[in-house]
């Protein structure tokens, strides 16, 4: 299962930036990615829950609707490592460059937070309290490593 999930981080750590659109061939790729990385956090998650029949049946539908509502949340710190690197790399980060990134910096995590808080709570409705904060932390710590990856590249602003 570790060699499973260091693939995983380092795969999510890879394709958090967004695609060029220009080259459909990359793009195909990139979403059977995606996909496949998609599949093998799924199956970390199941390996992980043990879940009754019943549990199962409430908990995958949450489970797909959170990571969907997550999708939104990557593509924007995608989009703003994206940003960042390319201010950095044409140095053009200035004082108005960081607060802009900052903001939009806070306002992810802030986005992040209020959906945890939310699927928390419908968590608690569908599972027992310790199979919904088991899952809370899979995810957590999937999260966390995935962005422990993505911050380990990215240099700090001079």
């Amino acid at each position: 299962m570790k060699t499973l999930l260091w693939s995983l981080i380092v795969a999510c750590a890879v394709i958090s930036a967004p695609v060029d659109a220009q080259n459909n061939s990359t793009d195909m790729n990139m979403q059977i990615l995606r996909d496949k990385l998609r599949a093998d956090k799924k199956l970390i998650v199941a390996a992980n829950m043990r879940l009754t029949d019943a549990e199962a049946k409430a908990f995958w539908p949450l489970y797909d609707a959170y990571q969907n509502d997550l999708k939104a949340i990557n593509l924007r710190l995608g989009n703003g490592i994206v940003t960042y690197a390319d201010a950095y790399a044409a140095n053009t980060i200035d004082d108005a460059m960081a607060k802009r990134l900052l903001d939009e910096s806070v306002a992810i995590d802030e986005s992040e937070a209020r959906l945890r808080k939310d699927f928390a709570s419908k968590l608690m409705n569908a599972l027992p309290a310790t199979k919904a904060v088991r899952y809370l932390q899979i995810e957590s710590k999937i999260r966390a490593a995935v962005r422990y990856e993505i911050a380990a590249n990215i240099p700090l602003v001079e």
